[in-house]
């Protein structure tokens, strides 16, 4: 879906690494060991872990499946409260920012429940921020609505622009990649099914 990115040595590539970190060493992996089940090298990992680059979401994403997580748990708010299987309204405080740099904002619900089937994403793409070159591509469907700006979508080769009122759907294993080709800032509100993000 989107392609945000962290300045080096920023606070959010610096929790994003530690984070990574613990997670790895808390498998008892190497970071050759991860790093060859992220199909990534090991520098890169390396790197990634040291503030020293930064990763797209689909590099943080083959890092999660390889440590065997999902972007929104890795994500979500460790103190979420006792009641939250019981909420049904999320104040803009309780959303989990999957990326606020590079141009792409991803904001989604916190998980509630075990076993949800649904994840929901309000996406904001700076003109010319994009996916990146590697199309995406992950089990199930994804849909939504272009709120505003003009977006390229690109579904198997296939590209088609999007635009206020614009909606979409397709099946999220097919290659996909999003591009914002116009002069303002994109949204777009977009679900998944099942979560993979």
């Amino acid at each position: 879906m989107v392609k945000p990115k962290t300045k080096p040595g920023s606070a959010v590539a610096a929790e994003l690494g530690e984070r990574l970190r613990r997670l790895r060493e808390s498998r008892g992996l190497s970071v050759r060991g991860l790093a060859k089940l992220a199909s990534i090298t090991a520098g890169t990992l390396s790197k990634i872990e040291n503030r020293q680059t930064s990763p797209s979401v689909s590099t943080i994403k083959d890092i999660l499946d390889g440590l065997g997580t999902t972007l929104g748990e890795f994500f979500a708010s460790a103190d979420s409260s006792a009641d939250s299987g019981e909420r049904f309204v999320f104040r803009p405080s309780d959303l989990v920012n999957l990326a606020s740099e590079g141009g792409v904002s991803l904001l989604g619900l916190p998980r509630t429940e075990e076993g949800s089937v649904l994840q929901v994403f309000h996406e904001t793409y700076a003109p010319g921020a994009d996916t990146g070159e590697r199309p995406l591509s992950h089990e199930g469907e994804d849909a939504g609505f272009c709120l505003s700006g003009t977006m390229e979508l690109t579904v198997d080769g296939r590209r088609q622009i999007l635009g206020p009122g614009d909606a979409f759907h397709y099946r999220s294993d097919r290659p996909h990649r999003w591009r914002n080709v116009g002069q303002t800032r994109a949204v777009l509100v977009a679900a998944c099914t099942p979560p993979t993000f």
